[in-house]
């Protein structure tokens, strides 16, 4: 059976809105058919958007400047949507570096945040992000 003839899985019960799980796994081939519980995989309750999201992550092999650019968002838009994207998947973020704190990191958020929310202007934001450096 060709791919195109499988319908994605669906992430909740239509009905009751409740979980799903898969009762059936077969293969037209070799005609076997395996029943049992199996659990719906955490990739595929992603929502269509977030699932558009991790692929284009992937295909960006992780850059988020280059996600920026082929989902025209902005770079603090583009950290919500993969930080929604770890909380969804039940994922914790790594930490760049044990026992080392980013002191400026926070600042540097503050900054883009209010580039985003049109309070600075580009200019504002590139002067402020150069003396965090």
């Amino acid at each position: 059976m060709s791919k195109d003839k499988y319908h994605p899985i669906p992430a909740r019960d239509p009905v009751s809105g409740g979980d799903l799980y898969i009762s059936e796994l077969a293969n037209e081939d070799s005609g076997i058919t395996i029943r049992g519980k199996f659990e719906v995989p955490r990739y595929a309750r992603l929502d269509p958007e977030q699932q558009r999201f991790l692929e284009t992550f992937l295909r960006c092999r992780g850059m988020l400047n280059s996600v920026e650019r082929e989902l025209k968002m902005s770079y603090p838009t583009v950290r919500a949507r993969l930080d929604s994207l770890l909380e969804s998947l039940d994922l914790t973020p790594m930490r760049e570096e044990t026992g080392r704190k980013d002191k400026n990191g926070d600042k540097k958020r503050k900054v883009l945040d209010q580039l985003e929310k049109g309070e600075i202007t580009a200019e504002e934001a590139k002067s402020k992000l150069g003396v965090l450096k």
